[in-house]
């Protein structure tokens, strides 16, 4: 995305879906690591390669969901496909603002936490290797 390589990254994720012959498929965008352009542009292409989910990150990279891309997501997927958020998600108020926001699933290593309404403070790297 970052090299403006479109074909190519389109061609990546449809060769995905391919290979997943109907297993569920999620695209995960890195979104710290892209501006809103790459973050829409990802996101349809996701749709139109046929993903089942756009994912706003791995958790590695820095970042993570924020209500605002959660909401860049929603308007470029337009209900055709999920959306999960992912990466620095700790309490249950930012759960339920991401679903707000338009996540469809959630992705917190603290999901326990979470539910209980307490704050997540894991810290997961490489499993839980810090």
């Amino acid at each position: 995305m970052k090299s403006k390589a479109y074909d190519a990254v389109y061609q990546d994720m449809e060769a995905v879906v391919k290979a997943a012959d109907g297993l569920t498929t999620k695209v995960i965008l890195e979104t710290a690591l892209l501006d809103e352009t790459e973050k829409r542009k990802a996101a349809e292409m996701a749709v139109a390669a046929g993903a089942d989910f756009v994912k706003t990150a791995t958790g590695f990279y820095g970042g993570g969901a924020t209500v605002e891309d959660i909401e860049l997501l929603a308007a470029s997927v337009q209900g055709k496909i999920g959306i999960k958020a992912a990466g620095g998600i700790r309490t249950y108020d930012d759960a339920v603002s991401m679903i707000r926001s338009g996540a469809t699933r959630i992705g917190a290593s603290g999901a326990v936490a979470i539910i209980r309404n307490e704050k997540a403070d894991t810290d997961y790297w490489f499993g839980g290797i810090t």
